[in-house]
């Protein structure tokens, strides 16, 4: 359930931030500046996959919704919901 680390998308990097994939292969670093600011993870979801959005530092989880075909797709709805959440 792992999936490769896409490029940065064009809207975070406008406001200085990174996507990285971490080492486990199942979750994203979002970077502003050098903060490491958000973490996506991949989750299993009714035999599909769905991904958790936390903030982190507060811990607070930001509900994505869904269950998705594929790990790709599943990080595209996180990074939809935080594009969403952030207003950008």
């Amino acid at each position: 359930m792992s999936v490769a680390s896409p490029s940065t998308p064009e809207w975070l990097a406008r406001h200085n931030a990174t996507l990285t994939a971490s080492k486990d292969g199942k979750s994203w670093l979002v970077h502003m500046g050098s903060e490491l600011v958000y973490v996506l993870a991949l989750i299993p979801v009714e035999g599909k996959h769905g991904i958790k959005l936390m903030q982190t530092i507060n811990g607070k989880q930001i509900p994505v919704e869904g269950a998705h075909q594929g790990a790709d797709k599943a990080l595209a709805a996180g990074l939809e919901k935080l594009r969403a959440t952030l207003g950008w």
